[in-house]
Parts: structure tokens; C-alpha cells; sequence
């Protein structure tokens, strides 16, 4: 009897070791071929993504639409993550005493926001999206740098280098980017004020 008992807990820790080999496997394939791995970095995307979590993003295909999540190439270098509100031809305007975004001259709808749009910056609304240009914030609208400030601007499409799609760590929050990270809306463990 002990030695079957032996038997099936070696059996069922193989069947874990399998299972959890092919996992990375896969993820190794999928980051290999059709995106990248990407790590969150600040407070800007609360609540949707928060400091730390692990991303997938793939290459470009096709055509970006508002609400895509994306990764930007800053003029130095460095990987920013933002939402877009705004595609080529459209009309973006803030009312920052109601805060309020419009598109377009309709009221956008924002579940997805940790709080009203307050910060202005230094852009003056409406704006128009130039062709071949993207209009994008963070979600986490006061302390995110973003196209409402002009050293970051509208986004030149040949900048942006992935669409997110996947959240892949922490594991309790793996899944796609729909909604708020199941992780919580807390602030991050990341420097204070950190305003990416």
C-alpha cells in the first residue's frame, strides 16, 4: 500500500512538472514568434496595469483603434505603456472643470480610468490627430506623462512597437488587458510620485 501511495504522488508531482514545463514552453513560443515580453514600470496605467506585471505584447498588424493598449518608443529610448484616445483625423478635446474627454465631439466613455482628468499640462485643446500620429493617455489620468504634454506629444505610429494584449505575472492576474488588474487598485510599490 505505501509504496502505491508512493507511486501516485510521484505520478501527480511529473503530471505538475509536465504541465508547468509545456506552460513556459509556450510562453517562451509566443515571445519568441509573435511578441514580447514587457514589464510594467510606474503608476501611470492604474488601474488597468499596475507597477511590475508582466506583459506580452505583439507586433503591429493592421490598424490601431482607440482604447488599445500600446507600447511607445521615447525619444530616449526608454518604454512607455499608454492607452489610445485618439487616431489620425480625430478632434481630442479635455474639459478640465467638468473633466471631461471628448472625441470627436462625443463624450468618451471611461471605465477604465482611476479618476477624473484633472492635470492639463502644457497642450492646449482641441487638438487635432496629424496623419500617421496617435493621441494617447494613461489610465491613471493625474500623474501620467502623456499627449496632453509636449515633450511627449502625439505619437509618431513608427514609435509605437507593440500592442499589450496579455498579462502574464503575476499568475493571479493573468489574463487580457479588458478591464482593471485583478491585483488591485492600490498604489504601486514603485518610487512615489512617479508621474511615467
Amino acid at each position: 500500500m505505501e509504496a502505491e501511495g508512493r507511486v501516485r504522488v510521484e505520478r501527480e508531482l511529473l503530471s505538475w512538472l509536465e504541465t508547468i514545463l509545456a506552460a513556459i514552453a509556450l510562453v517562451a513560443l509566443v515571445v519568441t514568434f509573435a511578441g514580447r515580453l514587457m514589464m510594467v514600470d510606474g503608476s501611470s496605467m492604474n488601474p488597468t496595469l499596475l507597477d511590475g506585471e508582466r506583459l506580452i505584447t505583439t507586433p503591429l498588424h493592421g490598424k490601431l483603434k482607440r482604447g488599445d493598449i500600446v507600447v511607445i518608443r521615447r525619444q530616449d529610448g526608454h518604454p512607455i505603456i499608454k492607452r489610445i484616445i485618439g487616431v489620425p483625423g480625430d478632434e481630442v478635446h479635455i474639459d478640465f472643470d467638468r473633466h471631461l474627454v471628448y472625441v470627436n465631439g462625443e463624450l468618451l466613455e471611461e471605465p477604465y480610468i482611476k479618476e477624473p482628468t484633472e492635470s492639463s499640462f502644457d497642450v492646449e485643446f482641441p487638438v487635432t490627430v496629424p496623419e500617421g500620429c496617435y493621441f494617447v493617455m494613461g489610465d491613471n489620468r493625474n500623474k501620467s506623462d502623456d499627449s496632453r504634454h509636449s515633450t511627449i506629444g502625439m505619437i509618431d505610429r513608427r514609435n509605437i512597437f507593440g500592442k499589450a494584449v496579455l498579462r502574464i505575472w503575476p499568475l493571479d492576474s493573468f489574463g487580457g488587458l479588458d478591464g482593471p488588474s485583478p491585483g488591485g487598485e492600490e498604489e504601486p510599490h514603485g518610487r512615489a510620485g512617479d508621474t511615467d
